[in-house]
């Protein structure tokens, strides 16, 4: 009976629910009191300990891991089918990256990559030109604060367990199943991050119940050409339960695909609102960091209200 579900994102396979529920809630509780809540703060999180909410992390990082593997998977084990949105997927990225990145040298390293994929393709094929632009990509300033060999294990993992969910039908229903465990008609709550984003969009198209708020972060969903396109149902449309969407996002995180989501869901009027631009400083795609801002604890403290007799201070 969560009344607040949370949906974690990419590269958490060495994660379990209880420490991504520990590292989320304090910052989550955290947002909702500088935003002037106490008592519901109080409620979600207190002195370590959850409060009297129920908020639940609808955790399926597992999922990504085989029983026999020694470390994270690598990209060359992908199907074939796998392989051609993780492909797209690098070049979708960096596109964003050339077109909106706030630091000139993160544009000049995306545009970089884009030229030397197109002179490559010409003459070999797109998969011979790839190379450069994930080598570029960890340049850019979030990425390169890693490490170079980190920010790259890192981006592939991304890359590729995104690649995964959207072509492997069993491991999609057995995400979603992870999801609908913790949705009851008691939910008020469904938040998203990164890949989560997606999982949730489309957990709440399956519910048979109203949901008063769906929040997305760090969203990839409106990537054109490849995750929108593999959404379902199609075509996608705001999800007929959700009674308010708020999508977040920090216009220097790459994966987040779009800053305004409202032409590609078509749905009631002002169910999806216009997304809110948000600064996550050095760490833009960071889940903890988005959580803490004060749009989000504007819309939580909302939902919460209107769900059920909660005093939200």
């Amino acid at each position: 009976m969560a009344e607040v579900v949370l949906v974690h994102g990419i590269g958490q396979q060495q994660q379990t629910p209880d420490s991504l529920e520990q590292a989320w809630l304090p910052q989550l509780a955290g947002g909702v009191r500088l935003f002037g809540c106490p008592d519901l703060a109080d409620q979600l999180w207190r002195a370590s300990r959850p409060g009297e909410l129920d908020v639940r992390m609808a955790f399926y990082g597992d999922l990504f891991v085989k029983d026999d593997q020694q470390g994270d998977a690598d990209d060359a084990d992908l199907p074939e089918r796998a392989q051609r949105i993780f492909d797209t997927l690098e070049v979708e990225i960096a596109q964003h990256a050339a077109e909106r990145s706030t630091d000139p040298h993160d544009r000049r390293e995306a545009e970089r990559a884009l030229a030397a994929l197109v002179d490559q393709a010409d003459q070999q094929g797109i998969g011979a030109g790839l190379r450069p632009v994930l080598n570029s990509l960890v340049r850019i300033r979030p990425l390169a604060r890693l490490g170079t060999a980190f920010a790259g294990s890192v981006l592939r993992t991304a890359l590729r367990q995104v690649s995964l969910y959207l072509s492997d039908d069993v491991l999609r229903e057995q995400v979603q199943a992870r999801v609908a465990a913790h949705l009851t008609p008691d939910t008020a709550v469904l938040i998203g991050h990164s890949l989560g984003s997606v999982v949730a969009y489309e957990a709440a198209h399956r519910l048979g119940h109203p949901l008063p708020l769906l929040l997305t972060l760090g969203s990839p969903l409106g990537l054109r050409n490849i995750v929108y396109d593999h959404l379902r149902p199609q075509p996608p449309t705001v999800p007929p339960q959700v009674r308010r969407w708020v999508n977040v996002a920090d216009r220097d995180d790459i994966v987040a695909a779009s800053l305004d989501l409202t032409s590609r869901f078509p749905g009631d009027h002002g169910v999806l609102e216009n997304t809110y631009t948000v600064d996550n400083g050095a760490r833009p795609h960071d889940a903890t960091f988005y959580l803490n801002k004060k749009t989000v604890a504007q819309a939580i403290t909302a939902a919460l209200a209107t769900s059920r007799p909660i005093d939200v201070g």
